[in-house]
């Protein structure tokens, strides 16, 4: 069995940890607040404060100091902590001769620590999750198959499965990283070039089957994809019920945004049913089109966002455990996976009940 070492064991880093100990592996957690992960069976909780370093309490307590001490055949790193922590430490480990899990999400992606990657002989993939994640390994599909897109068009979205009289809305990950994604430019392609458009913009109303009317608002969210699927255009949009976008936008231009007041409106609340919910549609040449759906209502394992982000990751970390020399030494967004490896995660997605339509990847 490997050794997982998990930096960050919140909603979705527990999940993670939890179904790679389940699977027999033995998992080192890292997290200042692990209650998630503390007394499950094959999951070690390395003690931490606050401003301590993940990494270096790894090298510390686990490496007796001594980094080179790595099994770097039998151990992976799983990065998932939030925002512009995660990618220091992504920056950090990039330093070392290991492979790397990357499920952290900041405005700086990781392609910068490329080149030191590769010096130092380390494997980083990063955006492992659903969106971008999944979504990026069905559109380099929809490209295999089909060649440059005409378009390609991701919406994505975690809710209460009913809208509310406030915010209709639950944070799954941390509250900070939803509000850079409401205030962050979106990066999109038109005309075949890369622009940047404000967040929030490109907002439309959308009919999401068996809940009803919902919008749509143009986020960041395709990052690796503007530079790796030819396309007339592309564009990433996140789903809320109607009337929370526009909420935000009001408190917004009003004054600071009281990031410790939405995050006490955005708890989560394990007692509220909640969905989430993904099309990635892919229009081809000559009107050939390929559209996926992704539905998951969450279950007894976990919230619906853990699982859908979750079990991407899991499938990556299985996937390249059952072969080492999955990914060279350098930074791979998730559209680098070869065919079998999509369609083996989307396998495994289903059976852990996420429901998955669309064309069948061979």
């Amino acid at each position: 069995m490997a050794t997982i070492h998990c930096f960050g064991v919140g909603l979705v880093g527990s999940y993670v940890a939890k179904k790679m100990a389940e699977q027999g592996h033995h998992v080192h957690a890292y997290d200042p607040l692990p209650s998630r992960v503390q007394g499950i069976p094959g999951v070690f909780v390395h003690e931490m404060d606050k401003n301590d370093d993940p990494l270096n309490v790894m090298i510390s307590q686990e490496l007796f100091g001594d980094p080179s001490s790595l099994d770097s055949a039998n151990s992976i790193v799983v990065n998932m902590l939030p925002g512009d922590i995660g990618h220091k430490i992504t920056a950090s480990l990039s330093e070392y001769p290991w492979r790397v899990v990357d499920l952290s999400f900041s405005e700086q992606t990781p392609e910068i620590c490329n080149e030191t990657a590769i010096r130092s002989g380390c494997s980083i993939l990063w955006d492992t999750g659903i969106a971008p994640g999944l979504s990026n390994m069905l559109l380099s599909e929809a490209y295999r198959n089909m060649g440059p897109l005409v378009g390609g068009i991701v919406r994505v979205g975690g809710n209460p499965t009913i809208p509310d009289s406030g915010w209709s809305y639950m944070a799954p990950f941390s509250p900070k990283d939803v509000i850079a994604e409401y205030t962050r430019p979106a990066r999109v392609i038109r005309d075949s070039g890369e622009v940047t458009l404000p967040a929030l913009s490109e907002k439309h109303e959308i009919y999401v089957p068996d809940k009803g009317k919902m919008e749509a608002f143009l986020t960041d969210g395709l990052r690796s994809l503007l530079h790796t699927i030819p396309s007339q255009k592309l564009s990433e949009f996140t789903v809320r019920w109607p009337g929370h976008i526009q909420k935000f936008m009001d408190i917004s231009n009003s004054g600071p945004i009281n990031q410790e007041q939405l995050t006490k409106d955005w708890e989560y609340d394990s007692e509220i049913p909640e969905f989430t919910w993904m099309e990635v549609i892919a229009d081809g040449s000559e009107s050939k089109t390929m559209r996926w759906t992704v539905i998951d209502h969450g279950s007894s394992d976990g919230h619906s966002m853990a699982r859908c982000t979750g079990l991407v990751t899991v499938s990556c970390i299985q996937e390249w455990l059952k072969n080492p020399q999955l990914l060279d030494a350098g930074v791979h967004p998730p559209e680098d996976l070869p065919s079998d490896v999509i369609s083996r995660i989307i396998s495994k997605m289903i059976l852990e009940g996420v429901q998955i339509d669309g064309p069948e990847i061979n």
